[in-house]
């Protein structure tokens, strides 16, 4: 290092005495020259002035009509400028706008248990849309010759294979109905959906038992004009009975730790109502958005745990867990909509279970204007009615949209030819849809019944 310095000192001191020769040297020459630099500017500024004053004497020349005596070449100099300024306008084009926004993207659960395999198929096809994402899951209560029949259904299927939007939780869950286990079923879907399924907008969870009542193409048309952020969900903060009868009590489900799928039982302590966060109830079916999916799976602050370490031993947490987050979480408070979007036939009071809905229930499902409807029973002759009169779709085929360009004839599937996916054809059930939502979002309906 001493060494490099002392060459570095060395090469400086040389360059500073260079440098001072070399200035003086070049003072006593700059004196000689001067006077000759002098000299050589004279003619120049000389002609310079003559030319300056020729020209300000034309400029005070006008013609017979009192023009500028320079203005032809004036003219020409504009209309050159000007037709180049028209030519480039004529070649810029202004970005189209379409009028219609790009469709959004549904990501599905479809959950079933013991015997509810056909049906799973069923409401699979009649849900199916090739820019949609679908998770099917038949728990541990099905038999295992059932859920490998609805893994070869999945794999088999060139539909499902040339877009591969369908995919099965091959290793089923203990899903004990009423306990916990359901929550995390759930949670497990929306998970795989988020790490796999691409890109999607909202997660709808359904279960073999529920149907659609418009097509994807109509549901779709109608959720294009929606924010994104908007999160379906019957909730109320008015448990009334239920505070007794699911806060106070401490429920077990054995399917947290068992192999066998069992009835959850009771502990005989008691609970108070929590006061860390508002409990809040609801349905148990619901249509979120990705921004609050995202937010209970990742959970950046640590409310969703909270509330789901809470919800664990809460009798029939589906229809809490997810309501209590969701007001409790003031980024998504107000990104509610106060409806399951189900047509739902309940007793009045409503028992445990809804009523299995029949062909005499077919018009009042059309006039609630919902897009999907439950409890059905596999095979009930209401569905082919849905079928046939809603879905427009044929036996064990997916139901037809934009997307599907071949031929009916001769019972032909249309969507055996494929055509553009993001194409839509809307029919009547957007017009009911349309209407739904509307009063769903209306001044009387939207904020005020938001976290109540």
């Amino acid at each position: 290092m001493k060494r490099l310095k002392t060459y570095y000192m060395h090469l400086k001191h040389t360059d500073i005495t260079n440098i001072n020769n070399t200035h003086t040297m070049t003072t006593s020459n700059m004196n000689n020259n001067q006077l000759q630099v002098e000299r050589r500017w004279i003619f120049p500024i000389a002609l310079g002035s003559i030319v300056s004053l020729f020209l300000l004497f034309l400029s005070s020349l006008t013609t017979h009509d009192g023009n500028p005596f320079l203005l032809p070449f004036y003219r020409t100099m504009t209309s050159t400028t000007s037709r180049s300024s028209i030519f480039v306008e004529s070649k810029i084009s202004p970005i189209p706008i379409p009028d219609v926004p790009p469709p959004p993207r549904f990501a599905y659960l479809i959950s079933g248990s013991n015997r509810d395999g056909n049906m799973l198929k069923r409401t699979l096809l009649a849900l199916y849309h090739p820019n949609n994402q679908y998770i099917v899951h038949l728990d541990r209560e099905s038999s295992q010759e059932e859920r490998l029949d609805l893994q070869r259904f999945v794999n088999n299927n060139t539909l499902f294979q040339r877009f591969g939007n369908v995919r099965m939780i091959v290793k089923a869950n203990l899903v004990t109905y009423r306990g916990p286990t359901m929550v995390a079923n759930t949670l497990h879907a929306a998970a795989i959906l988020l790490r796999q399924g691409g890109d999607w907008d909202w997660f709808i969870n359904l279960s073999a038992s529920d149907y659609p009542l418009v097509t994807q193409d109509d549901l779709l048309h109608t959720f294009s004009y929606l924010p994104r952020d908007l999160n379906f969900i019957d909730h109320t903060s008015n448990i009334g009975w239920k505070e007794y009868q699911r806060a106070k009590p401490i429920i077990v489900d054995p399917g947290l730790y068992m192999t066998k799928k069992a009835d959850v039982f009771w502990v005989t302590q008691r609970r108070s109502v929590p006061t860390a966060f508002k409990l809040f109830t609801g349905s148990a079916w619901m249509a979120l958005s990705r921004p609050f999916v995202d937010y209970i799976i990742w959970g950046w602050d640590n409310l969703p745990r909270t509330v789901l370490m809470y919800y664990a031993n809460f009798i029939s947490s589906p229809e809490g867990y997810f309501h209590t987050v969701i007001c409790n979480a003031q980024e998504f408070r107000n990104t509610t909509v106060n409806s399951d979007l189900h047509f739902i036939s309940w007793d009045n009071p409503p028992k445990q279970h809804p009523h299995q809905l029949s062909l005499a229930d077919m018009q009042r499902m059309i006039d609630s204007k919902a897009p999907f409807a439950r409890k059905f029973q596999q095979n009930d002759p209401v569905l082919d009615k849905v079928d046939a009169e809603l879905l427009f779709r044929g036996k064990k085929m997916p139901t037809p949209g934009g997307w599907c360009i071949g031929s009916r004839e001769n019972g032909t599937d249309p969507c055996s030819v494929i055509g553009n996916t993001t194409v839509l054809k809307p029919g009547p059930g957007a017009k009911r849809l349309e209407n739904l939502i509307a009063t769903l979002l209306s001044s009387e309906n939207f904020r005020p019944r938001q976290c109540k």
